[in-house]
């Protein structure tokens, strides 16, 4: 069987794993959709933010993420991405996570993967091709790696306010003028805002700048310029925070890296 470019040619493959290399330019956007077959998309270079009806999820550079078999979601890429996806068969091993999450990817995963990119579709189950394969399951396995991510209300109104957000990351109303857009008063709107997310309204925002920056950085402006486009007041409050959540300097997490 020759290599297709299209996702939806992997899913009856007979074989566990299928998948391959690929390339998507800035701006391409895969609308709502699923699979059959879980999928593991790992990024070589580039941002793309994925967005499920409960949540949207940006996958870095040197990242990869898992969705589930039926799970719809939107791909959209803020920048050029180079980025090897594989189609994971439902009994190719029993504890294959459940919902979507983040994969950590190490030295050896990472081998793995682009070698599962390179093998034939067709590749021979009690070969070597095959015993990558298998080494590949046990790399994805159970284990989530951190992440961040938005989770979406469902509410209507809480809905709206979450997706005025998601295109201007860097507004600045004030927990308030939120509250009195969703028409509710301010002690209504952050119990709800949690008990539908499970985090906090502060949180959740953050989390939004989190990803808007990222795609930023990724596509080459500085730590300077981001810091103000997310909406903070100074570099150095950005970095902070951005220490916080990923444990290191914007550059430093942009850097060709691997999970140990």
């Amino acid at each position: 069987m020759e290599r297709s470019t299209r996702g939806i040619d992997y899913q009856d493959v007979p074989r566990p794993i299928a998948g391959l290399a690929t390339l998507y330019p800035a701006g391409f956007v895969d609308p709502l959709h699923s699979h059959p077959r879980g999928q593991l998309s790992y990024h070589e270079s580039g941002v793309s933010v994925v967005t499920t009806r409960d949540a949207s999820f940006v996958i870095p550079p040197g990242k990869a993420m898992w969705v589930p078999a039926g799970v719809e979601h939107e791909v959209t890429c803020r920048s050029p991405v180079a980025a090897t996806v594989l189609y994971v068969r439902g009994d190719a091993r029993p504890d294959l996570p459940a919902q979507c999450r983040m994969i950590p990817v190490s030295r050896l995963m990472a081998g793995l993967i682009g070698e599962a990119s390179q093998v034939p579709v067709d590749y021979d189950v009690g070969g070597r091709d095959g015993r990558v394969m298998a080494l590949l399951l046990d790399e994805i396995g159970p284990t989530a790696a951190p992440s961040i991510s938005a989770p979406m209300p469902r509410s209507r109104a809480l809905a709206q306010v979450c997706s005025a957000i998601l295109r201007d990351p860097a507004a600045n109303d004030d927990l308030d003028d939120w509250a009195e857009a969703a028409g509710m008063g301010r002690r209504t709107f952050t119990r709800q805002f949690r008990r539908e997310t499970g985090v906090s309204f502060a949180a959740w925002r953050q989390n939004v700048r989190l990803m808007e920056a990222l795609s930023l950085l990724s596509a080459g402006q500085s730590v300077t310029s981001v810091a103000f486009d997310v909406g903070y007041n100074s570099p150095s409050a950005f970095t902070a925070m951005f220490r916080r959540a990923f444990g290191v300097a914007p550059t430093a997490y942009l850097s060709p890296r691997l999970d140990s």
